[in-house]
């Protein structure tokens, strides 16, 4: 590629520390890409210096790089008109990629890159492509061109395949590129298919390695590195095992090495059991070795205080620097009981039962508990990770690999925490389309509240309805115990998902078919009345005392016969999703003989319903039996019957629902939206002024109602008197932030003398209350109608939070609110409007006009847009919006702007 460097010269700019991240690369190893700095000169010239001949002539046009001249511009930029980037590795630290963009026209800027010849093929070129890209988009430059070599076949395929459509066109000796800076879906989806490929190359490396050193494995009874070492042993692993312990010559029939080093073979992946206080020297032997993946079950760091949260550091940077992935420290090991692999990394007593539940767990302790409680269930594990204090490799990681694992059908989370919860808000909801995701996350409740200003703040800040909106987004079942987890678990891996949610229920015994119906009402099932055919055919083999109402009580003397052939009627109904059976054991029929009678019926089944089982004898545990090629769930009690099942009925309509995308909206200004806010942070930081918030609003088509600011009463009666119609005032004052508390709103005010006394009358009691008044708002009265709140929360780990509710004055008295994470879909929006308990109001509630309910979803994809682009808007109240029978329109609006906000960096982890 050409020198862009000579286009332009510098000046001193902040260095963008918000750019900094850690990028996977293909082949799940990791290293870190910055920006530039002035103090790279010399490392940047070894780097080019190293490059081959033919790499370096395709990057400067020439074998000889000028070391005075060029590698200076390259390090002298401005992070605006001049940017560079380098990807860094290694320990020491080296460079081996850079990227730079040098601006040759209005919004245009040439782009060059290289990578080292090692690092070639693995998909650096990609990120520092994509990277270099987000940060010309955000100076405001639109095209990149890349002057390219002809020959440079692979640059000129890199462009290409990025994701980012390329124009290319032929000149004498060069090929120009040209290519937007703003990467669209089809890109993005790219980027997405690189990163999974990369999460699942990862993850391999520590499920099934080729090879595995246990370092700190021992002989004595009782230790962990004993119990790692056993497990491996006992459990059958298939490759090569090699124990590290100086003081041993042999270990579980094995001869034991000094060190990792000493190892003749390679080796894969590490356990590290040894003490905290040397695993950072450890772990550099094993980047010495060229291991791949560490799991340090070791304890003593982020969870001990300051001094392990130094430890931590340190064995992060240590494995980045290496590209080696970490699970852990302080976590219980990982188990894949694939037959190929076999691999038992843990120190757990119990052996694991093979199944088909991929398990990852925070907690190393539960991790003991759900192992038992799988085996006692009969519901194996294909592979089980304790992710510890989640260092590095986490959810998002293990969920891309479990998506792509045969062996795996449903993923299992036990949640402490998220690190990055919109990648997995992204990931989670990309593959709960194949495969049902089931979590328990814990902390329902928060020990205290974030303190906030908004009525949008304080409606999310205690609770963590956050969490539900994430999951309800992805398609993630979430339980509030783990006996729920595995209730659900259970009829998602023996059962195909029902249609709907209408339930029949079939009994021998009038009492539990009547609790069985209550928790499927309580949980969001319907238990219909059956059809009049259906009714007649179950009754012709009924007693006449039994009921076919639903539910269907067959009375004690029902036999295996009844059973069966109730089901089958009951499954041809198409009114019925699911059907619920109910044995309990009387004198005369035998269990065995209902459990044989459900599996034949469910065996003959012509369309796929899912059959649930309860058995309420002295068999305490829920469990899978199968008989005749069918599993069939059964449950002790109906209750946990009728949750697993309203589980996974949601699960069921949110994964029939036609799969939606973001759209484009129209009527945006992006640019001017980023001047006004730009001004606001350049004349105050905190709440915009009234004037700024109406600019903004325009910017993204937001109808906000006419707004006319003024200084004193005389000019608010003088602009009511201009306006001609009834007004609505409202006192602009230090300290307030909700004007109707504090009586800084008058409505319905008629002609300028009562606007002016009513404004004097508000200064005279605001003044008193120790409030200065610093202006008026004038605005005409808007159609009646609805009162709603549209606002955001930018939180510090889920980014924009968007609100929808009941608004007004009672907002936060009603707590009527539904919450997603933006960016938002059409059919987002609208089911965060229909799930309300106040929706119909807005559907003419006892005769009232119908508001314009798309009025109101429009407002929301705008806000989710304009939020989603304009990551410094902190905190958004739009409250009320009153939502009319044609139309919506925001009659108050606050917004507050926090400097420095920004997403993490394209392919970042």
């Amino acid at each position: 590629m050409s020198d862009p460097t000579v286009h332009a010269d510098s000046v001193a700019a902040a260095y963008p520390a918000h750019r900094e991240a850690t990028v996977v690369l293909r082949d799940g190893s990791t290293l870190t890409v910055r920006p530039v700095r002035s103090d790279d000169a010399a490392e940047l010239g070894r780097f080019f210096e190293n490059l081959s001949l033919e790499s370096r002539v395709f990057r400067f046009f020439a074998a000889v790089v000028n070391a005075s001249s060029s590698i200076q511009r390259m390090v002298n930029v401005n992070y605006t008109s001049r940017y560079g980037l380098v990807a860094v590795a290694g320990d020491p630290a080296q460079i081996v990629g850079h990227a730079m963009y040098v601006e040759i026209a209005p919004r245009k800027a040439e782009m060059a890159l290289a990578v080292a010849d090692l690092y070639q093929g693995r998909g650096l070129g990609t990120i520092l492509l994509g990277q270099l890209a987000e940060a010309a988009a955000a100076a405001g430059y639109e095209m990149f061109e890349a002057v390219v070599r002809p020959e440079n076949h692979r640059m000129l395929q890199m462009l290409r395949e990025s994701g980012f459509p390329v124009h290319a066109r032929s000149e004498p000796g060069e090929v120009h590129a040209d290519l937007p800076t703003r990467i669209g879906p089809d890109g993005i989806r790219q980027f997405e298919d690189r990163e999974r490929l990369a999460a699942v190359a990862a993850v391999t490396h520590l499920l099934a390695p080729r090879s595995v050193a246990v370092i700190g494995a021992s002989r004595q009874p009782g230790s962990i590195g004993a119990a790692v070492m056993h497990n491996l042993v006992a459990y059958g692993y298939r490759g090569e095992l090699y124990p590290v312990n100086p003081a041993a010559a042999e270990i579980e029939g094995l001869p034991a090495f000094p060190t990792v080093t000493a190892i003749p073979g390679d080796v894969e992946m590490a356990v590290v059991t040894v003490p905290a206080a040397v695993v950072a020297k450890v772990a550099r032997e094993c980047a010495q070795k060229g291991v791949r993946g560490l799991v340090v079950i070791s304890a003593g760091f982020g969870e001990a205080g300051p001094d392990g949260v130094a430890l931590q550091r340190e064995l992060v940077d240590i494995c980045r620097q290496a590209g080696m992935r970490l699970v852990g420290p302080n976590c219980m090991g990982v188990i894949n009981s694939a037959p190929e692999v076999n691999l038992d990394a843990t120190f757990a007593p119990d052996r694991p039962v093979p199944g088909r539940i991929g398990f990852l767990s925070q907690s190393g302790g539960l991790g003991l508990a759900v192992m038992a409680r799988a085996e006692a269930l009969g519901s194996g594990l294909s592979s089980f990770v304790s992710v510890g204090n989640k260092a590095d490799l986490s959810g998002n990681d293990f969920i891309q690999y479990w998506e792509r694992d045969a062996q795996t059908e449903v993923i299992m989370l036990y949640l402490e925490s998220f690190g990055n919860p919109r990648k997995f808000a992204r990931v989670a909801r990309r593959v709960s389309r194949s495969k049902p995701i089931l979590a328990v996350k814990a902390g329902r409740t928060t020990a205290g509240s974030r303190a906030t200003s908004s009525h949008t703040g304080a409606l999310l800040s205690a609770s963590d309805i956050t969490v539900d909106a994430l999951f309800q987004q992805a398609g993630v079942i979430r339980t509030d115990t783990l006996a729920e987890l595995f209730d659900a678990a259970l009829l998602l891996g023996s059962q195909p998902l029902p249609k709907g949610n209408r339930v029949a229920i079939l009994t021998n015994a009038g009492g539990p078919a009547i609790l069985c119906a209550d928790a499927c009402e309580a949980n969001g099932l319907v238990v219909p009345t059956l059809p009049e055919t259906v009714r007649k055919t179950l009754a012709a083999s009924m007693p006449p005392a039994g009921s076919t109402a639903n539910p269907i009580d067959m009375l004690a003397a029902a036999n295996g016969q009844d059973y069966e052939r109730a089901i089958s009627v009951l499954a041809g109904c198409e009114e019925i999703d699911a059907i619920i059976v109910i044995f309990t054991p009387p004198l005369i029929t035998k269990g065995t003989e209902v459990v044989r009678a459900i599996h034949r019926a469910a065996h003959a089944l012509e369309r796929p319903i899912p059959v649930l089982s309860v058995f309420m004898s002295k068999q305490a545990a829920p469990r899978v039996i199968e008989a005749g090629g069918v599993r069939i769930p059964h449950y002790p009690f109906p209750e946990e019957a009728a949750r697993a099942l309203s589980l996974v009925a949601r699960y069921g309509v949110w994964r029939a629902a036609p799969e939606e995308a973001v759209e484009e909206i129209g009527g945006i200004d992006g640019d001017r939206a980023a001047a006004t806010i730009a001004a606001a942070l350049a004349s105050e930081v905190g709440w915009m002024g009234a004037p700024a918030i109406s600019e903004l609003l325009a910017c993204y088509g937001i109808p906000f109602v006419e707004t006319r600011q003024v200084g004193s009463p005389d000019e608010a009666g003088r602009e009511a008197r201009a306006m001609g119609k009834e007004v609505a005032l409202k006192a602009i004052a230090t300290g307030v932030l909700h004007k109707s508390d504090a009586g800084a709103v008058r409505l319905h005010l008629k002609g300028a003398d009562e606007v002016e006394r009513a404004a004097r009358q508000m200064s005279g009691a605001l003044e008193a209350a120790g409030h200065h008044i610093t202006g008026f708002q004038v605005q005409p009265m808007v159609p009646d109608g609805v009162e709603m709140l549209v606002g955001v929360v930018q939180d510090q780990h889920f980014g924009p939070v968007l609100a929808c509710g009941a608004g007004g004055t009672a907002t936060e008295l009603l707590k009527d609110v539904a919450v997603r994470i933006t960016p938002i879909t059409k059919g987002d929006a609208d089911r965060m409007v229909r799930s309300l308990k106040t929706f119909p109001q807005l559907d003419g509630y006892r005769g009232a006009p119908r508001a314009d309910v798309a009025a109101l979803e429009d407002v929301l994809m705008r806000v989710s847009a304009l939020v989603e682009a304009h990551p410094e808007v902190a905190e958004m109240d739009l409250n009320p919006l009153v939502v009319h029978a044609a139309g919506a329109v925001v009659v108050d609006a606050r917004i507050r702007l926090e400097p420095g906000a920004s997403r993490p960096p394209i392919g970042s982890r």
